[in-house]
Order: structure tokens, then sequence, then C-alpha cells
């Protein structure tokens, strides 16, 4: 464990925490106490002795493959197992349980936490630093207020959050939102194109006579998909002959208003703002701020 601690406490020094005196001794005496430890022979008395030995090497199968992984060294092996048998013999002694799960927290915030917060504000104009997201960490643990109050923190995290991601969708998907807004401005203005109070805009194709769907009904429907500049993204009849079948309610807010004032024979065509389809969504072919066509028939109700 004596690699381990040094570690954390390199980590917890770096972030202005320094353990009592008192501490300090207790950690000599128990790092001395580790090294001359003497283990006793094993001895496998019982079927249930075999089993609960044999069940600890098992177990163990890939933990060195594991280890390599998290960057332990092999030259480590033991400083490995020394942490583990401390970890183990704990008991009742709360100031080594407390910088046990003092380590265990750490390695997730810089294991986990921190590599998904850097990606988050990748392509912002702002960053992660990690030394200085380390001493936050241990500052709002310790309940220090000197540079923050932890609301304001919060706060600050908050608005950085949205700001950013607003500057990163803008730069990755401004472009392709303004394509769309500028097709739906020049469309909406050709002859037999309707826009409703939502910005769905559609044109009729065939007018047919039947019934309105409900929102709750079972629809069947023959469709196309495209983006503004042509691109196919899907189609029924990529998944057979037969219409696909779905409640009217249960696709995007575009669709249900159009499905649910076509009466059944009908064929519109549809242009659908992305606020009325999958919105800052990445669906793989349809990138965020996606305007939509789509060429709906409405073959039947499903009763």
């Amino acid at each position: 464990m004596r690699k381990i601690l040094f570690v954390a406490l390199a980590l917890l020094a770096s972030a202005s925490f320094c353990p009592a005196e008192a501490a300090k001794k207790k950690d000599k005496k128990q790092k001395k106490n580790a090294d001359t430890e003497v283990l006793l022979p094993v001895n496998l008395a019982s079927g249930s002795d075999s089993l609960s030995y044999a069940a600890g090497k098992a177990v163990t199968n890939g933990l060195m493959a594991f280890l390599k992984q998290q960057g332990v060294d092999s030259a480590h092996v033991a400083d490995f197992v020394e942490g583990f048998r401390q970890a183990i013999s704990v008991g009742k002694d709360t100031a080594m349980l407390a910088r046990i799960k003092g380590m265990e927290i750490a390695s997730q915030v810089k294991e986990r936490m921190l590599p998904g917060m850097k990606q988050e504000f990748t392509d912002t104009p702002d960053s992660i630093v990690a030394d200085l997201l380390f001493r936050g960490f241990t500052d709002a643990v310790l309940n220090d207020t000197t540079v923050m109050q932890q609301q304001a923190a919060e706060k600050l995290f908050k608005e950085k959050q949205q700001q950013n991601k607003m500057a990163k969708e803008e730069k990755l998907y401004g472009a392709n939102r303004e394509a769309g807004r500028k097709f739906l401005a020049e469309n909406k203005t050709k002859e037999g194109v309707i826009t409703t109070p939502s910005g769905l805009q559609y044109k009729v194709l065939v007018k047919g006579e039947g019934e309105v769907p409900q929102r709750t009904d079972k629809v069947k429907v023959h469709y196309e998909g495209r983006l503004v500049d042509g691109t196919v993204f899907d189609a029924s009849s990529k998944h057979g002959t037969t219409p696909s079948s779905f409640r009217a309610d249960q696709v995007i807010k575009g669709w249900t208003e159009a499905l649910t004032m076509m009466p059944v024979g009908s064929k519109w065509q549809l242009y659908i703002p992305y606020e009325l389809a999958y919105g800052e969504r990445n669906m793989g072919n349809i990138k965020p701020f996606s305007a939509l066509i789509f060429d709906v028939e409405l073959v039947g109700i499903d009763k």
C-alpha cells in the first residue's frame, strides 16, 4: 500500500491538505508493521477451506491484465498486495477507512469524471484544467470557501456548461441549422405549401377521403425521408413492401401533427423544422438541427 498511499498523499498535498502529525506517525507505524508482517502457512483442514482458497485464486483470473490497463506496473505487484491486505484488515480504523475511500473516489474522479468533462468542453472557448478541478474538489469537501462559495461554483459550472454547449453546437452544426431555416423560409412562399402555427409545412399531393387518425391510433404508412439537400436517409421501402405501422403519437412531433390532419388515402409532402423533428440530437445520417422533408402516404388505420 506504500506506493498507493504515497500517490494519494501527493494528490492531497497538491490540494493543500496536510494531515495531522499524529496521523503521519500512525502511517509510519502501519508501514513498518506491514514491512515486517510474517504470513502464516496455509492450512487447508476441510473441504470448505480448500474451496475458499481456490475461490480466492480463481477470481484473480484476468486481474493482472486489468491492473496493467489501470497503469499498475508489474514491478509493484507487492505494493498492490500490501494495499489489498490493509484494505481487508481496516476493521474499525476509521482514519484508514477514510483514506481508502478517498483513493477510491480519487480514482473515479480522475479516470471517469475528468475525461468526460474534458470531452464535454472540447471544441469550446473553455477547457478543464485537471489540477484546478482536483483542488476545487478537495476544497469543497473541506468546506473551504476562500476562493469560491459552493453555490456560486455550482452556478458558474452550470452556466459554463450551457454556454459552451451552445458554442460547440454553433461551431459544429450552425451551418446545418441555417441551411434548414433558409430552405423553410423559401419553401413556405411556394404554391400549395401550407404552414401551420407550429411551423410545420405541408403540401397535399393526393387528397384522401377516409377517416382522420387520432393521436393514439395505429396508422399504416408508406414514406420516404430526405434532408434539405435531397439526401434520402430512410424509406418504408427499405423495410419491406408492406406499410410501416406505428401509433401516431409515437413519432416526431411534425409527423404526429400531420398524421392527425390527414384523411386515409392522402399523400402529403411534409417540410419539418428541426424543432418538430429530432432537435439537437445526432441521429447518424440526420445531424443536429436538421430540417427534414417527408413524402407520407396514409394507407390506413389499424383498428
